[in-house]
């Protein structure tokens, strides 16, 4: 029953990309748009983006919602700086209403690229030395592993994504993990992005920069008082020995 799911996730997922590759050599539409986003995402400019998708009228969210998925599979672009423009454009909560669910819609479109194709094709789509450093995050971290992941913004959201689909933990599991670990950042960047101008740049990397230092200090905190109880296991266990000979 699982094979046959895996299979019905692959058949979809290569039909769903040829269907794009041909629209793209066919269509020239298609190709003038995907090329757009790229040369946008090449800038890291929060307003060209904001540009772009308000461009798109009545179509703007739909197009936000498609580039935060495109920038969940193969991360060209911070997708805090989608969450920005969402804010800016559709107001605090509708923005991160936008910004959260197609967050998360790439999340699971990346958890099951990995599922249904395994390590090799993964590599090929982020990176082989990403996928182990996150590996080895997974192993220190155990059943956390996700919700750590996702309250750490330097953590790459499309590499943890892959990474879980490739590990045994079952989908829900990730996909809630994912879904509360991203809130705090969504809200936190959809408030800045509200009021956010041209001129706001260095406040905006000043609340970058706290925000995840905050977080570098709980993770430290909680790394510490793990490494601390092992240290207490271990000796009262030497004391122990000692009194038994």
């Amino acid at each position: 029953m699982e094979k046959k799911s895996f299979l019905k996730e692959r058949i979809f997922i290569i039909v769903l990309g040829l269907v794009l590759i041909g629209a793209y050599f066919l269509y020239s539409p298609f190709q003038s748009f995907i090329q757009e986003v790229f040369r946008v995402f090449a800038t890291g400019d929060f307003q060209k983006l904001k540009e772009f998708v308000a461009s798109y009228g009545a179509y703007a969210a739909v197009i936000s919602f498609l580039l935060m998925v495109l920038q969940s599979i193969i991360a060209p672009l911070p997708a805090f700086l989608i969450t920005f423009a969402n804010a800016a454009l559709f107001g605090f909560w509708k923005g991160a209403l936008l910004s959260w669910s197609s967050a998360m819609t790439g999340a699971a479109l990346s958890f099951f690229i990995a599922r249904a194709f395994g390590r090799e094709f993964v590599e090929k789509l982020s990176s082989k030395g990403a996928l182990n450093q996150i590996d080895a995050f997974f192993k220190r971290h155990g059943k956390q592993s996700i919700l750590i992941a996702r309250l750490l913004p330097f953590v790459s959201f499309d590499i943890v994504s892959y990474a879980a689909g490739l590990s045994g933990m079952s989908f829900w599991g990730f996909f809630i993990a994912t879904g509360l670990g991203q809130t705090p950042a969504t809200l936190v960047y959809s408030y800045v992005g509200g009021f956010l101008t041209g001129g706001a740049k260095w406040l905006v990397t000043g609340l970058l920069i706290l925000f995840a230092l905050g977080f570098m200090i709980a993770l430290g905190k909680q790394l510490y008082e793990e490494r601390s109880k092992k240290k207490e296991q271990a000796k009262g266990e030497t004391v122990k020995a000692e009194d038994e000979a």
